[in-house]
């Protein structure tokens, strides 16, 4: 129950930070946006991982935590590629639905995953489906444009997925921040890199400086969230839960921005929250 409620403050985090980044977004590219996120999460992080106990042998989980960082590089260049390309409907569902690549892990670690959480993920995968469905209705992308928005959104599902079982699995060994703050510190060298390749500079996304920083905290805050559960029963759980993060984002839209939920959504918005109850009985 712990990883469940971990997963779900996590949703909320993620949630937030993706509606600021709908109000952000056309200021600067988004490798220019996503550099100053990682460094001010970075910087957020620090302190507390400094004073963090590590256990011993706390370097075996080294590699694990690097693999998460380069794993959530992979997942947010899926993530923006893909809504670049193809619309919300096609691509929302696609991201949202790495809960099954998370039990899909968690089983090739050994675990037995029953039937009763698979009908759990599957309800969350269908409910997110039906909340990003509000995207089909602004024209559909041309065959070859839906073609390679399934395969970024694949690759965002698959990066995520990975970048918690990761992320977990390095948590268990040397602690929850000391995970999230290396996985982060390698995900913003590779950002950083690809910015220099680019030729892109830092100047357009200055001026939002004071947002940026909010969302690197509450990024911190939910990718933590997400890793702590590592050494709690169910891990898995929080990743499952925490991909309520796209219908937070709506929500919030829909109260903040005046943009219009119907009854579809609203009965998805049901369906992802009978999927969260039907795990927590679990």
């Amino acid at each position: 129950m712990a990883s469940l409620l971990f997963g779900l403050v996590a949703a909320l985090c993620w949630g937030l930070h993706d509606f600021l980044v709908r109000k952000v977004s056309q200021t600067a590219p988004a490798t220019t946006l996503l550099v100053l996120v990682l460094l001010f999460g970075t910087l957020f992080l620090a302190p507390f991982a400094m004073i963090e106990s590590h256990p011993a042998g706390a370097m075996r989980g080294m590699g694990f935590a690097i693999g998460s960082g380069a794993a959530f590089v992979m997942a947010s260049l899926g993530l923006y590629r893909a809504f670049a390309i193809g619309p919300v409907g096609l691509v929302a569902p696609i991201c949202g639905a790495y809960p099954l690549g998370s039990l899909a892990l968690a089983m090739a670690g050994g675990r037995t995953v029953s039937g009763s959480e698979w009908l759990a993920v599957l309800l969350v995968v269908a409910g997110i489906a039906l909340v990003a469905g509000q995207g089909g209705s602004h024209g559909a992308a041309a065959a070859g444009g839906r073609r390679q928005a399934i395969l970024w959104a694949l690759m965002g599902a698959a990066g995520f997925a990975l970048t918690f079982h990761l992320g977990q699995t390095a948590a268990r060994v040397m602690g929850e921040l000391s995970a999230t703050l290396i996985a982060r510190i390698v995900a913003l060298v590779l950002v950083s890199a690809a910015l220099v390749v680019q030729r892109q500079s830092l100047a357009p996304a200055l001026p939002k400086w004071p947002v940026l920083a909010l969302m690197g905290a509450l990024d911190v805050a939910a990718l933590g969230l997400v890793l702590a559960s590592g050494g709690l029963t169910h891990p898995e759980y929080a990743a499952v839960s925490s991909s309520l993060f796209g219908v937070v984002t709506i929500l919030l839209a829909w109260r903040f921005l005046g943009e219009r939920l119907g009854p579809v959504q609203g009965a998805g918005v049901a369906v992802v929250f009978a999927g969260i109850a039907l795990l927590g009985a679990g």
